[in-house]
């Protein structure tokens, strides 16, 4: 079984926000979930990880591994992935 962000993941938000669903919401991803980083990446550390948590795709910036976390569902991820691939996010 993949790890998932928790058992039951506890989301959060901001004291602040209003229920008018325009707010950012958080949750801890588990702890034993496996983080990948390209192959072209090289050792310098200036890259995205990735991880594969049961019911999305995190992401994390590798200079710093317990900093923030972003969590997607597969079908956007899977969206963004394909407009890489094909070369639409290329600067000409």
């Amino acid at each position: 079984m993949i790890p998932s962000l928790q058992p039951h993941p506890c989301w959060r938000k901001s004291s602040y926000s209003a229920d008018q669903g325009s707010c950012v919401e958080v949750a801890a991803v588990h702890p034993e979930v496996t983080w990948l980083k390209s192959s072209y990446s090289g050792d310098q550390g200036s890259c995205v990880e990735v991880a594969c948590p049961e019911g999305g795709v995190a992401v994390r910036d590798s200079k710093d591994p317990d900093g923030a976390v972003l969590v997607f569902d597969r079908p956007p991820w899977n969206s963004f992935l394909d407009v890489v691939r094909r070369g639409a996010l290329e600067h000409g």
